[in-house]
């Protein structure tokens, strides 16, 4: 990555304290966000994806422990004060939610829940406000926008809803947008319209996003690096060519190949993952995909293996040194 990291998170790790014991929902993250930059962040459902990016501005339950560093320009997060971190959401970065519809009050007006954020962050008056708020609408193509304006969640599509929200999490011109997977529960054709808007949205305002997915083509179609993550560590970053087409790490690789192929021989099965993420409760001594992983070695069972560089910006969490079967083929299939 050139020059300085606009966001940079060191040592990162989520604990929450339940009656079963301790959940260590991440642990010892490291990565960095460059200015402009679009960062995927892809694993299973519980591989601590959104509770990594929720621990930056201290949206975890009372139950959570954070340790140590996210830096945004110099601010750090882990440690600062509610009424600080409040300053930064919605300034400095957006938040787009899995579901639009939770995130978006019922109670309130598509119009008021635009125009609120630009006149506590940006003290606005009402009308000028409204005016900008209007801008956002037409600029994440909502038809009609003086008309949404007025009108409540409930009165909008799906697709509609989740287009408000990135406007929501845009109107303050934030410098990073964290879409916490903006596709879930959209159909194919609005899943593609959202993927389009994303990429205008970086192309016009320069705006750095950290896509969290498990979709894999979501990511072909939009990322400029990728981290996977499971049971709460990243196990392999990289480009996003090296991820596709150079794997090192045989979760990765195990994604990759339980992608449904398009081509002309119907595959009997779909591939899926054997066995099941370990509990976040009890995590195995060794590597946590061991259990998992058919390139399974003895010292695997006993060491966690180091995030260590496989050549420029790639790195592996492995012991396993062989090639891997796919190693990205699924993109060049079909």
């Amino acid at each position: 990555m050139a020059g300085d990291p606009l966001l940079q998170v060191r040592d990162l790790s989520v604990e929450f304290f339940t009656r079963e014991g301790v959940v260590r929902a991440v642990s010892h993250v490291d990565f960095d966000l460059g200015a402009g930059e679009t960062l995927a962040i892809v694993g299973e459902s519980g591989s601590g994806k959104s509770q990594m990016l929720l621990s930056l501005l201290g949206l975890t339950a009372g139950n959570a422990s954070v340790t140590g560093s996210a830096q945004l320009r110099g601010f750090e997060f882990v440690g600062a004060t509610a009424g600080r971190l409040n300053q930064i959401r919605g300034a400095e970065i957006g938040y787009v939610f899995q579901d639009p519809m939770t995130s978006l009050n019922p109670y309130l007006t598509v119009g008021l829940q635009l125009t609120e954020p630009l006149t506590i962050h940006r003290k606005l008056d009402r009308a000028t406000a409204a005016s900008q708020a209007i801008k956002m609408l037409q600029a994440v193509h909502i038809t009609e926008p003086e008309q949404r304006m007025k009108q409540y969640p409930h009165q909008l599509s799906g697709g509609m809803r989740q287009r408000v929200a990135i406007a929501m999490a845009l109107i303050c011109r934030p410098e990073i947008l964290i879409a916490d997977e903006p596709t879930t529960a959209l159909d194919v054709t609005v899943q593609a319209q959202v993927l389009t808007l994303l990429r205008e949205i970086r192309e016009r305002f320069g705006t750095a996003i950290i896509l969290v997915t498990h979709d894999l083509g979501v990511i072909a179609e939009l990322a400029d690096r990728v981290n996977v993550m499971y049971a709460g560590k990243i196990v392999e970053t990289g480009l996003v060519d090296d991820i596709f087409y150079r794997c090192r790490h045989p979760y990765t690789e195990a994604l990759e190949r339980s992608i449904p192929q398009m081509s002309e021989v119907r595959p009997e099965r779909l591939v899926a993952i054997d066995g099941n993420p370990p509990s976040p409760l009890r995590l195995p001594p060794g590597c946590a995909f061991a259990p998992r992983c058919k390139y399974r070695l003895e010292l695997c069972d006993k060491s966690v293996p180091p995030l260590e560089s496989v050549g420029g910006e790639h790195l592996k969490a492995c012991f396993y040194e062989g090639a891997l079967d796919l190693a990205g083929e699924f993109l060049t299939r079909g």
